[in-house]
């Protein structure tokens, strides 16, 4: 009788040097396009660098931080950044999701409807920016036309009132933003397989139970990155408010990065935009990892 031996222990096997060059192509534009701007900007928030060639630059430590946690204007701004960022986040998320289960159904032109779905996302930001200026005018927009003929208000100017500037313009991100998101969550509901509906219909469950317990599991993967991901891009919009109100009126639609833009580039105080940039970095950052270590938990029971 022979006693069976355990088999040799294999060492990880390391990879291979060549790869490395194949990397190379695609790490060295992230270098110095990224993480070299990056860390460009994180040295400059401790400096007072302003514009000028002949202004002289000095290290100033925490100052800049210290300036800013007193800064309510920048505060300001960060809660309408949040408010922006959630405000067009998940309603465009909602929206989508029910336009992409639309399109995935059998329809008639379904092919059409899905190319027109993707128009805004074609059209670059200024365009979009000001197409809906023209659709805001006060006096030859089309929707306060349309509210005259309905009768239903004289005309308002939506991007200058102070109570309709913000919903205003987050109605269009939420317009601008849609494509995109209906267009992931349609590419996941194509990988749901249709045989697992069958088998829920043939047990009688209707279509928001089906919804529930077939197609929604499938989806949330792709549901998670995209929420986390639109959270990001929209915090992080400046060309769409840019074009639509340049942060007014009364800076009620100054989102910390149009905050920022003007700290460098009109007041020329390169060091406390750079203090501003690292802020929202890090708050951003905190408020994503909670997001998503909750939301993996919540998937690991």
């Amino acid at each position: 009788m022979t006693l069976a031996t355990a088999p040799p222990r294999t060492r990880p096997r390391r990879p291979d040097r060549g790869v490395w060059f194949l990397v190379l192509p695609a790490l060295i534009p992230i270098l110095l396009l990224s993480v070299g701007p990056l860390l460009y900007g994180i040295g400059l928030s401790f400096t007072d660098s302003q514009s000028g060639r002949t202004q002289p630059t000095q290290w100033t430590g925490l100052q800049n931080f210290s300036d800013l946690l007193h800064d309510s204007l920048f505060w300001d701004s960060f809660r309408i950044g949040l408010v922006w960022a959630v405000g067009v986040t998940v309603p465009q998320f909602l929206l989508a999701l029910g336009l992409a289960l639309l399109l995935d159904q059998p329809l008639r032109m379904r092919w059409l409807a899905r190319a027109l779905a993707i128009v805004p996302w074609a059209m670059p930001e200024v365009v979009v920016g000001i197409m809906w200026r023209l659709v805001y005018h006060p006096d030859a927009g089309v929707l306060n036309e349309t509210l005259r003929r309905l009768h239903l208000g004289d005309g308002t100017d939506w991007l200058a009132g102070l109570s309709t500037a913000l919903p205003a313009v987050i109605v269009v991100g939420i317009w601008a933003g849609m494509p995109t998101t209906t267009v992931s969550l349609l590419a996941g509901l194509q990988n749901v397989p249709r045989e697992l509906h069958e088998a829920a219909a043939v047990d009688g469950a209707g279509a928001w139970r089906r919804f529930r317990t077939v197609t929604w599991p499938a989806l949330r993967p792709v549901a998670l990155a995209m929420t986390a991901l639109n959270f990001i891009w929209n915090f992080n919009s400046f060309a769409l408010v840019y074009v639509l109100t340049n942060g007014g009126p009364g800076g009620r639609t100054r989102l910390p990065m149009l905050f920022a833009y003007e700290e460098a580039f009109r007041y020329g105080q390169f060091g406390y935009a750079a203090a501003m940039g690292c802020v929202m970095v890090a708050v951003i950052s905190v408020l994503l990892a909670v997001y998503l270590a909750g939301r993996l938990r919540g998937d690991d029971q």
